[in-house]
């Protein structure tokens, strides 16, 4: 027969570190919390990824809130993809209310309030530091696996990419990539073909249409410069805490094909750029992607594989990332295997689905004798959860139902005021207000057409006034130089495609 002694001492051991850690809460032992049962997790396990997952309202974003804030005490920057718009208190000192100090005295934890440097980001037209990426800088396989293109598709993606880079013309926004890929199945069809290949309209029609759907989720708006520098992810403040990056992606629910063509290019950047770290005392980097359910239902085999090729990888770089979703069988079960830290808040068992995933769920965790694991999720209270993670040296830690701490900072959002003035101080935000239109793929091709119809309507205009010094102005005349004229500018529109434009005059 197992004590409370024997549990505070398993769990103390399970969850002891050496190193420097964050403390999550205490643990629950039938339903009441055992002081002095710290639940912690080591700072150089933190870049092994994690979970957070529990049904609406039993305080996922409360402990969203309560790692980012113990992260940034250790001068790790955050960036937090905000969904659902209810993460931005963290800019504000929070307030001791009385089920607070009740909830601290039985984990025995102390409680202070405290604020922490927040830069405020949109992908939209939302108030904040603007984010956008090139199409040159997601590359051909990228961009198409975004797109969910099968490998002919993908091959003529390719083309153009290379085409663009042999004739110097930047892929800077989708306006650009919609030009070129009008140009090489008109204008350009000839030169495309002698130099790169044959290209079926019918697959050029197929990816124009793929590229239209991108761009009425919000893609136009994306695309573009001035790109964002992963390095303004990693700031630190004067007072040594890192900045916790908050994205606000409140008017893109609906646009889940944005979301997750971010999400995957933000992350293969940060994994091109970042230098390799290995085995690091913390991370240099934690990413909270909210409502991760909207990347995976979207996503194709293709863009699942690329996911998790980098979720692997990513890590040796030191960048953790948590996926936060209401059921944990809502990340695939390759990626759902690479997660390190764990925390399961209730669940609700209203159907028979709802029970088969609990007993799914419960099989995720390791086994306890202290426990009856799926009897148990679905008893948690609100700010409870089940932890289990990595110790030190990478082995998982046993199964603790945690009475969550609270947050030091608002557990409430910014008002408009508070937005307009976190915003009005931000350097990022006046780095980013600007929107460069430079000369790129879109702008060289219009000049070149231009150039062409200017020299096809010249050498038309020589030619009817050659035939008009040299024969009598008669009607039979005048029709043969026309039959001639468009002739010739029926050539001219085979390899140009400025017919209709050459006699606007």
């Amino acid at each position: 027969m197992t004590t409370v002694a024997d549990f505070t001492k398993h769990i103390n051991e399970g969850y002891s570190s050496k190193g420097q850690s964050i403390t999550l809460g205490g643990a629950i032992l039938n339903g009441e919390a055992v002081a002095d049962t710290f639940v912690k997790v080591p700072l150089k396990t933190l870049n092994r990824h994690g979970l957070i997952a529990g049904a609406t309202g039993t305080g996922k974003t409360k402990t969203i809130q309560v790692l980012s804030e113990q992260l940034s005490s250790y001068g790790i920057p955050v960036l937090m993809m905000d969904i659902k718009g209810d993460f931005s208190g963290i800019a504000k000192q929070g307030e001791e209310k009385s089920f607070i100090t009740e909830r601290h005295a039985k984990i025995n934890i102390p409680y202070t309030t405290a604020s922490f440097p927040v830069e405020l980001m949109s992908l939209s037209q939302q108030n904040g530091v603007r984010l956008r990426a090139t199409v040159s800088e997601f590359g051909p396989v990228l961009f198409s696996r975004i797109l969910d293109l099968n490998d002919t598709q993908t091959g003529v993606v390719s083309v153009i990419f290379k085409y663009c880079d042999d004739k110097q013309m930047p892929l800077l926004d989708l306006k650009d990539i919609k030009k070129v890929l009008n140009y090489i199945t008109e204008e350009g069809k000839e030169e495309i073909e002698e130099n790169y290949g044959k290209i079926s309209t019918s697959t050029t029609g197929i990816i124009l249409r793929k590229i239209i759907e991108l761009e009425q989720q919000g893609g136009d708006i994306f695309f573009g410069e001035k790109s964002f520098e992963i390095n303004d992810l990693m700031r630190i403040d004067e007072n040594g805490k890192g900045y916790v990056n908050i994205i606000r992606l409140t008017d893109i629910q609906d646009k889940p094909k944005l979301f997750s063509t971010f999400m995957l290019s933000l992350l293969a950047e940060i994994y091109q750029q970042m230098p390799e770290k290995g085995d690091v005392e913390q991370p240099e980097l934690v990413i909270f992607i909210d409502e991760a359910h909207l990347i995976f239902n979207e996503a194709s085999k293709a863009l699942l594989d690329q996911i998790e090729t980098i979720i692997k990888l990513i890590r040796s770089k030191g960048i953790g990332v948590y996926f936060v979703t209401q059921n944990p069988m809502d990340v695939p079960a390759s990626v759902l295997a690479q997660l390190g830290l764990k925390i399961q808040h209730a669940l609700r068992a209203f159907t028979a689905n709802d029970r088969q995933a609990i007993r799914q769920t419960a099989d995720n965790y390791p086994t306890s004798i202290y426990y009856k694991t799926d009897e148990v999720l679905t008893s948690l209270g609100i700010g409870e959860a089940f932890v289990t993670a990595l110790n030190e040296k990478g082995i998982p830690t046993p199964l603790a139902a945690t009475m969550m701490r609270a947050p030091m900072s608002r557990m409430d959002i910014l008002t408009d005021t508070e937005i307009t003035e976190i915003n009005g101080k931000s350097k990022l935000v006046r780095k980013y207000a600007e929107e460069i239109d430079r000369d790129s793929a879109y702008e060289i091709l219009m000049k070149k057409i231009e150039s062409a119809v200017q020299q096809a309507e010249a050498s038309a205009q020589t030619e009817v006034e050659e035939k008009k010094s040299n024969e009598p102005s008669t009607a039979s005349v005048i029709g043969k130089s026309v039959v001639k004229v468009v002739t010739s500018a029926s050539f001219i529109r085979g390899v140009f495609g400025v017919l209709s434009k050459l006699f606007r005059k």
